[in-house]
């Protein structure tokens, strides 16, 4: 005679002993299926990019930060401030996302299309990145 259990199993004859990787419920479906349900699955792999992901948005944050202080700055595309200036309203001259090096050996560092080169007298100048400029 045929119970409901024995049905189930000859209709569905997988394995019923596996463990959802996120929340460790046993899981019911196919041999090959790793989680219990789609939040699990989107869960888990929300939780191992995690780290990566955090340490992108961090340096994003300060590249647009950095970004934001100088177009403020320089509202007609070049213009003088001193270092003091920028580093008072949060400007951290470790993070930058390309170098141009002039002929003159000078250096521009740009945060996405705003830039700026550092002088020996504690000024900066911010510029606009031009068409030119690679």
């Amino acid at each position: 005679m045929y119970t409901l259990v024995n049905v189930y199993i000859r209709l569905y004859p997988y394995k019923m002993d596996k463990l959802c990787l996120n929340c460790s419920k046993t899981i019911i479906g196919r041999a090959d299926k790793k989680f219990c349900s789609s939040y699990c699955r989107s869960a888990f792999h929300y939780e191992q990019k995690g780290q990566q992901t955090n340490l992108v948005r961090r340096v994003n944050y300060i590249l647009k930060k950095n970004r934001d202080i100088i177009s403020k700055l320089n509202p007609k595309g070049k213009t003088r401030v001193s270092k003091t200036t920028l580093l008072t309203k949060g400007f951290n001259f470790n993070y930058f996302t390309n170098i141009y090096r002039t002929k003159n050996e000078h250096e521009y560092r740009f945060c996405y299309d705003q830039g700026y080169i550092e002088w020996e007298d504690g000024s900066c100048t911010l510029v606009v990145k031009q068409e030119y400029v690679e």
